[in-house]
């Protein structure tokens, strides 16, 4: 008997490989966690479209290179990888290294699409090669501002170390509560000793005390401090960078890490890519994946999209393609530089005090 063949499974790509940098944080005082995690999404996402075939028969390669979050370094990886002759760039979380990265890719003629930062001036000038995933921090954190505010929040205190993200967010978070009613007092987390921030918080009756510093260090310390004065007891804190969101959190801090309220770039709930690609995660790094490692998966989905028709070469504006957090395309942001998706979905969580391993959404925007 006559049986029909078997359809065919996917074809892996056998051509030669179209070379793609990577930059990521992998090492200290890079956000180690945040950069594992980001390359963790980039590898299964290249690795879904090599096993569909690649680009036109050519598997997509990655070369990686660690940023450290020292924004030299990340240049001179942009010379590199530029010499090697990768198509395009990915990656990155931290923001001042990713404004370094757009910089130098534009100068270069080398598409870049960020994955993570989120600083608004990622580009001095508006430029078409560069195009951004992740939201604008004018946007998340004035929703952030807005959960503070329907919280209770009026009064702010910002641990803040010198750097144009901190001073950014800073900026966003005061101009968003004045007209509403709240203020913002700066704490100046170089010059305080983590007893001092707690005795400045004491004096001045602040409510909420956010968190922007560097992680772990200060970070860790200040959590530890605020949480064991008990002048302090019902103080928010809150880390809007996204510090919580990493297992390093919760392995440093306990349940001290715990109601610590920040900004994370998920849905409520996934639909089936979303579901997919979650489980696979899970499976690839050991633990839950963060919104960074979704973000990887949605840079090389998108970029794979750019190759096949052309549009890394600066023309972002033609990507339309289904991300496991929606529908992602690009546009003009007023204010944004670069071609930006508009927008991921925005939460704000923390975790549970009760199961610090579980997270609760508080709101979103």
């Amino acid at each position: 008997m006559n049986t029909p063949p078997s359809p065919p499974g996917p074809r892996r790509a056998d051509g030669p490989p179209v070379l793609i940098g990577a930059l990521a944080p992998l090492t200290p005082p890079g956000w180690v966690g945040a950069g594992r995690h980001l390359l963790a999404g980039l590898e299964l996402a290249l690795d879904e479209v090599n096993g569909a075939g690649g680009i036109g028969g050519a598997p997509l390669e990655l070369l990686v290179r660690d940023t450290a979050a020292d924004p030299q370094r990340a240049v001179a990886a942009v010379d590199e990888l530029a010499r090697a002759g990768v198509r395009c760039l990915v990656g990155e979380y931290h923001s001042v290294v990713a404004r370094a990265v757009a910089a130098r890719a534009d100068a270069l003629g080398l598409p870049y699409l960020c994955s993570s930062a989120v600083l608004d001036a990622l580009t001095e000038q508006p430029t078409e090669r560069v195009a951004r995933l992740a939201p604008a921090q004018s946007r998340g954190w004035r929703i952030y501002a807005d959960f503070l505010l329907g919280a209770g929040h009026d009064r702010i205190a910002v641990a803040v170390e010198p750097s144009v993200y901190w001073a950014s967010g800073t900026r966003i978070l005061r101009d968003h509560l004045a007209p509403r009613g709240g203020t913002v007092v700066e704490l100046d987390a170089r010059a305080l000793t983590p007893a001092q921030i707690c005795d400045a918080l004491a004096d001045d009756g602040a409510t909420a005390l956010l968190l922007l510093v560097g992680h772990p260090e200060p970070a860790v310390p200040i959590v530890r401090a605020v949480r064991r004065d008990l002048r302090l007891t019902g103080i928010l804190i809150g880390a809007p960078a996204g510090q919580p969101e990493l297992a390093e959190w919760a392995a440093l801090l306990g349940d001290d890490g715990a109601a610590v309220p920040f900004l994370r770039y998920l849905p409520e709930r996934f639909g089936p890519l979303g579901a997919r690609v979650d489980a696979a995660l899970r499976e690839r790094l050991g633990e839950e994946p963060s919104f960074v490692a979704f973000e990887g998966h949605d840079t090389i989905t998108v970029l794979a999209e750019a190759l096949r028709t052309g549009a890394e070469d600066g023309l972002w504006s033609r990507v339309a393609v289904e991300g496991t957090r929606g529908r992602i395309a690009f546009s003009r942001v007023p204010g944004i530089g670069v071609r930006q998706w508009a927008w991921p979905p925005i939460q704000v969580a923390d975790r549970d005090p009760a199961e610090p391993a579980r997270f609760r959404v508080l709101h979103t925007g």
